[in-house]
């Protein structure tokens, strides 16, 4: 009994290590939408890193291009992206990741960049060399700063 037991419990702690793996860039599955229903994670994502990372300029740096109310303490806020008050309630956690992740896969001509994104880039340059960069390159936000961000931007209601 208590063999089984103890091969029911290392199972089980198996399944959550497997379940709570990130997802690696190019292994993220968008729907034919644009969106991403696992996340990337496994983990829940932190609404205040969340606000962080998108007000950070070295970070995310989301304001830069969007207006967010909540984050009004940060200055300069973009309007060229859509106002992001109430994107919890005009978008699901799952086309937020999508958005987030990869916006291309659901405008195409977004000018938005690709946060959780390694490979297929037009010629992006290596810093300030003048030269190009090698392929992969690193995400510009890691999995769980993409998981943060949905999870404060689902905070973002009408109500």
């Amino acid at each position: 009994m208590r063999k089984l037991t103890t091969t029911c419990a290392v199972l089980a702690f198996s399944a959550m290590a497997v379940s709570a793996e990130e997802i690696a860039p190019n292994a993220v599955e968008f729907d034919e939408y644009g969106s991403v229903e696992t996340s990337l994670t496994g983990k829940p994502g932190d609404p205040e890193n969340g606000a962080l990372v998108m007000k950070t300029k070295s970070i995310g740096n989301c304001i830069s291009c969007h207006e967010v109310t909540a984050l009004k303490d940060a200055p300069f806020h973009g309007e060229i992206g859509p106002m992001l008050d109430g994107a919890g309630d005009r978008w699901s956690e799952a086309e937020l990741r999508g958005l987030v992740t990869n916006a291309k896969k659901t405008f195409p001509g977004t000018m938005m960049p690709a946060y959780y994104k390694t490979t297929g880039f037009v010629r992006p340059g290596n810093a300030f060399t003048g030269k190009a960069a090698e392929e992969p390159l690193p995400p510009l936000l890691t999995a769980q700063q993409i998981e943060d961000v949905v999870a404060f931007l689902m905070t973002q209601t009408e109500e």
